[in-house]
């Protein structure tokens, strides 16, 4: 008698736990997508008179320290604060050094290319980062992606630069209320190689970090502890020259801005979990579809007009995620 094992409908406990992981994922990316996209606009509620109260600088240390304090609690309730007793060597803990610096980098970057480019193109050309994380991606992580999962990728970059534009009209509408001019797209050649370096730190920050993730077996409570040591130390540095030049730590904090490094703690270590536990290129699907929730929530609380093109991304999005994941 021949017998054949693993044969025919799986066990119905196998099933359960399918789901349940797939509820999980699904939970987690609408969390982040929610998080993400109702960023810019709370960002917005807090300004008096087009101007943001608070400082930047300070806003990001506290968000670092949020997510550093949450990954130590995590540690110990986990019971896993023995492995930050056994005092882990300097070969463990310098690679965790290195995306604080690169996304320290690339936020000195969005900064400095204002100055060679309207914010127009900059928000067009940066979906280029789309293509730069998944060929890093390729590369750094052995990861092959086949032609559906490159073409799906090239649709997310479509639907961002559709995106992109159909906010010009609204972009050049508010730049004429508050100059009295029209404005004018531009872009100059130093702007456009900020752009390509901008793009390229991006997706090695985080293929990068996800690299890092994976490989150190470690846990992730105490991995995030190593990164946000360094990036609450780098964004300290940074924050002392706005503290210098007289403006308070905590000047202008309302409840909204708490909202927002509460949300914005959140983000990150749920971050850290898709890296760890997932993909990076999920991190670019969650990116493109909060640029919708972002148009949604403008819409519907600062009452902002969406143009017919939304529904562009909005299906060129759903199509990249459906050739994706398939």
């Amino acid at each position: 008698m021949i017998v054949i094992e693993n044969v025919g409908p799986a066990p119905p406990k196998l099933h359960n736990t399918q789901w349940l992981k797939r509820l999980r994922w699904g939970c987690l990316f609408t969390l982040m997508v929610l998080i993400y996209g109702s960023h810019a606009p709370l960002i917005t509620l807090t300004k008096v008179d087009g101007v943001v109260p608070f400082n930047p600088s300070s806003c990001v240390v506290i968000i670092e320290l949020a997510k550093l304090m949450i990954s130590f609690m995590s540690l110990i309730l986990t019971g896993r604060f023995s492995a930050l007793q056994s005092c882990p060597s300097l070969v463990i803990v310098a690679p965790y050094a290195v995306p604080a610096v690169l996304y320290a980098l690339n936020n000195n970057l969005v900064v400095l290319m204002q100055a060679y480019m309207d914010p127009s193109s900059y928000q067009v050309l940066s979906n280029l980062k789309i293509a730069s994380t998944a060929l890093l991606y390729s590369f750094c992580l052995g990861k092959r992606l086949n032609f559906r999962q490159w073409f799906a990728l090239g649709l997310l970059m479509a639907a961002g630069a559709c995106h992109s534009y159909s906010s010009l009209d609204l972009e050049e509408m508010e730049s004429k209320d508050n100059a009295n001019e029209p404005s004018r797209l531009h872009i100059t050649s130093w702007g456009l190689f900020l752009v390509l370096v901008y793009c390229c730190v991006s997706g090695l920050a985080a293929v990068y970090t996800e690299m890092v993730l994976k490989r150190q077996k470690l846990p992730l409570s105490l991995q995030n502890l190593f990164l946000y040591v360094f990036g609450v130390g780098l964004n300290l540095l940074s924050s002392f020259s706005t503290i210098a030049n007289g403006r308070g730590f905590l000047e202008g904090y309302t409840i909204v801005v708490w909202v927002i490094i509460a949300g914005q703690a959140v983000n990150g270590l749920l971050m850290s979990v898709v890296l760890k536990h997932g993909s990076g290129i999920t991190r670019l699907f969650v990116i493109s579809c909060s640029m919708l929730v972002n148009a949604l929530i403008s819409w519907a609380v600062l009452e902002l007009q969406l143009t017919p093109t939304f529904l562009l991304p909005v299906t060129l999005i759903g199509l990249a995620a459906y050739l994706y994941y398939r």
